[in-house]
C-alpha cells in the first residue's frame, strides 16, 4: 500500500520544514552560552547536541523542493512569473524586513565585519552577514530563483530508469568532490578567509535540492523503501554521528562549533539520513491520517518567517536572564532560552501574518 495521490493535511516537505526550524533554533543557543566559557563537560555536551541538530540547512532545502515540485508538477517557464510573486510576499519580503531591522536595531550580532558606510551596508544586507542565521537566507533564495531548473530536471529525470540512476550517481560523485574541494581550499585551507562565501553558494547545497525534487517524483516508491529499511538508514545516523563527534573531538578544547560545519562527507551522510527518517514518520502520519497532520502543516506555514525572527527573540531572551543564568546554570539557560525562543517566533510569526492580513483587508491591498 502506498501514499494515496490525495493531498494530505501535510506532506513531507511539512515535516522537513519544521524539523528544521526547531532544531535550528537550539544552535543559536548553544553559540552563545559556548561563549560564556562554561566546564570542559559542559563544551563536549554543547558540542554533542550542536551536531545533533546539525542537519537544519539540508533538510530545509530538501523540504522545500519536495513541496514545490509536489504543488508546481506541471509549471512551465511561463508559469516563472506568477510562481516567484508567491514567493516575492511569502519569503523576500519578511527576509527583507528581517534583515533591515537587524542591520538598524541589532547592528552588533553582524558576522565578519560591520557596515560602517552605505556600501557596506549594501553588502551587509546582501550577503547573509546581518546575523548569524541570515548566510542561510542568501543560499536558499537562489533555490527558490533556479526553481524551473528544478521543474525541468525532476521531469525529465523520470522519464527513464537509466536517466535517474545516472542523475543520482552524477549529484552525489559530484557534491562528494566538492566536499573534497571545500575541505582542501576553505575548511583550514590557503582560501579560508577569502572563500568564505562559498557555504552560502547554492552549489554547497545541491545534492539536497536534487533529492527533494526526485523524492517527490518517486514518492510512492521512496516510501515502500523506507518502510522495508528504515532500520538501515539509523544506522546510518548513528555511525554518522558518532563520525562527527569524533571529528569535533579531535579539535580539542576549548571547542569551537566553527569546526562543525556541514560540507564534510560524515555531516552530509548524517544530514542524509535525518531526512531519511524524517520522511519515513511523515509517510507513515500520512499512511495513519493521523492528527499531527494538520499541526505540521499549520507550524511548517509559519516555519521560515519564525526562523528568520529567532535570533531577534533570543537577544531578548539572553539579556534578560539568559546570559547571566547560562554562567551559573548553563543547562538551564540553554533549555530555558530555547523554549522560549521557539514560543516567541511562532508565535510572532503568526501574530504578525494575522495583522498584515486584517491591514490588507482594511486597505483592499492586493495579495
Amino acid at each position: 500500500m502506498t501514499t494515496k495521490t490525495t493531498p494530505p493535511a501535510a506532506d513531507v516537505g511539512d515535516y522537513m520544514k519544521v524539523f528544521a526550524c526547531t532544531a535550528v533554533m537550539m544552535q543559536t543557543v548553544l553559540s552563545l552560552v559556548l561563549k560564556t566559557d562554561p566546564s570542559a563537560a559542559v563544551q563536549t555536551g554543547i558540542g554533542l547536541v550542536y551536531n545533533l541538530v546539525k542537519y537544519t540547512a539540508p533538510a530545509f532545502i530538501f523540504g522545500i523542493l519536495f513541496s514545490t515540485i509536489r504543488t508546481h508538477e506541471t509549471a512551465k517557464l511561463s508559469d516563472y512569473g506568477s510562481y516567484m510573486s508567491q514567493q516575492f510576499s511569502a519569503l523576500f519580503v519578511p527576509t527583507f524586513w528581517w534583515t533591515l531591522i537587524y542591520l538598524l536595531i541589532m547592528p552588533s550580532v553582524q558576522q565578519v565585519s560591520r557596515f560602517h558606510n552605505l556600501t557596506s551596508f549594501i553588502w551587509q544586507f546582501i550577503n547573509g552577514n546581518a546575523a548569524p542565521h541570515l548566510w542561510y537566507n542568501t543560499m536558499m533564495l537562489q533555490f527558490i530563483i533556479l526553481m524551473p531548473f528544478f521543474w525541468w530536471l525532476s521531469r525529465w529525470a523520470v522519464k527513464s530508469a537509466s536517466r535517474l540512476r545516472w542523475v543520482l550517481v552524477i549529484t552525489t560523485v559530484g557534491f562528494f568532490g566538492w566536499l573534497l574541494f571545500y575541505g582542501h581550499f576553505v575548511f583550514y585551507g590557503p582560501h579560508m578567509q577569502s572563500w568564505y562565501l562559498l557555504d552560502r553558494l547554492f552549489v554547497s547545497f545541491i545534492i539536497y535540492g536534487i533529492f527533494g525534487s526526485l523524492a517527490w517524483k518517486k514518492h510512492q516508491q521512496l516510501e515502500n523503501w523506507l518502510r522495508r529499511f528504515w532500520w538501515l538508514v539509523a544506522l546510518v545516523l548513528v555511525g554518522s554521528f558518532i563520525w562527527t563527534n569524533l571529528e569535533l573531538r579531535a579539535f580539542g578544547h576549548p571547542v569551537s562549533l566553527a569546526n562543525a560545519i556541514y560540507y564534510k562527507p560524515s555531516m552530509t551522510l548524517y544530514a542524509l539520513a535525518i531526512i531519511g527518517l524524517v520522511a519515513a514518520l511523515a509517510f507513515l502520519n500520512i499512511r495513519q491520517q493521523a492528527a499531527v497532520l494538520k499541526l505540521m502543516h499549520f507550524l511548517a506555514t509559519y516555519a521560515y518567517r519564525a526562523y528568520l525572527s529567532n535570533v531577534f527573540w533570543l537577544q531578548l531572551v539572553w539579556h534578560l536572564f539568559g546570559n547571566q543564568l547560562s554562567i551559573h546554570q548553563p543547562v538551564v539557560a540553554i533549555i530555558s532560552c530555547y523554549l522560549l525562543t521557539w514560543l516567541l517566533a511562532f508565535t510572532s510569526a503568526y501574530v504578525f501574518h494575522i495583522c498584515w492580513f486584517a491591514v490588507k483587508r482594511k486597505f483592499n491591498l492586493a495579495n
